[in-house]
């Protein structure tokens, strides 16, 4: 299948020390790398090594990504992973929604190998009720409207799916589940950013996380101007800007330049 516009992942190499340093990227549920591009530029122009992949059964249709489960998607990340951990001295992880989980899970299984965390409107669980009831109707129904390009920015869309397929969704609910149960194993420093105003992930994800997080620093900034998709939205270079300081002041002296 044809990839959707801006479905390409981007891949960067920096220069002399400050490309010692790794940042891996991660875009959300029904998302492409677009919606990361941006934040993944800002990075390698600040002279970092970079992946930002596309995760399998994104950025074609939507019916590909029912055929396809959390493994897979972490798998790719894993793959990033390991390929920054090969160049770099020190690595760490950027996510929006899902792509949050996906990275959180990772800082559970490599502990102090991640060297931080920069989390966008993360994703751990939803409130909502219907959600529970998603893997009894997987047999019948497909999918259900889409939740992307929730912007405030006014004339923004996030390339992505217009349908939400639901046998993709009941396993995203069970990557929350496990990711949820492990949040203590995070030891790297996080950073959450989190939108005042979000039609897609509620409050019940921010509770879990500072609840969960527990052997380690979780701080929270709020984006007052900004809707779910913050990484396109009027809120972009506050995330951006922020990331670059928290890489510098979680990065070893003898790394940076």
């Amino acid at each position: 299948m044809p990839l959707l516009s801006g479905a390409e992942p981007f891949s960067a190499d920096g220069p002399g020390t400050t490309g010692r340093v790794g940042v891996l990227v991660s875009h959300g549920f029904t998302g492409t790398p677009a919606s990361m591009r941006p934040w993944a530029e800002h990075l390698a122009e600040a002279g970092y090594t970079v992946r930002l992949p596309r995760l399998p059964g994104h950025g074609t249709r939507w019916q590909d990504l029912n055929d396809t489960k959390w493994t897979d998607w972490y798998g790719e990340i894993s793959r990033a992973y390991a390929e920054l951990s090969e160049r770099c001295d020190a690595v760490f992880a950027c996510g929006l929604s899902m792509g949050a989980t996906l990275v959180t899970k990772l800082a559970e299984d490599h502990g102090s190998a991640i060297a931080g965390l920069v989390l966008v409107n993360p994703a751990y669980g939803t409130l909502r009720k219907d959600a529970a009831f998603a893997r009894y109707l997987t047999w019948a129904v497909k999918s259900r409207p889409g939740i992307g390009s929730d912007i405030k920015k006014v004339g923004e869309r996030e390339p992505g799916y217009d349908r939400t397929p639901l046998k993709a969704f009941v396993s995203l609910q069970a990557l929350w589940k496990i990711v949820v149960a492990d949040l203590g194993k995070v030891s790297a420093p996080i950073r959450f950013y989190h939108s005042s105003e979000d039609h897609v992930v509620d409050d019940l994800s921010g509770r879990l996380l500072r609840a969960g997080a527990t052997a380690t620093t979780v701080e929270e900034i709020t984006l007052a101007d900004s809707y779910h998709v913050a990484t396109m939205d009027n809120d972009a270079e506050t995330i951006f800007a922020g990331s670059v300081d928290f890489i510098r002041q979680h990065t070893a002296a003898s790394i940076e330049d």
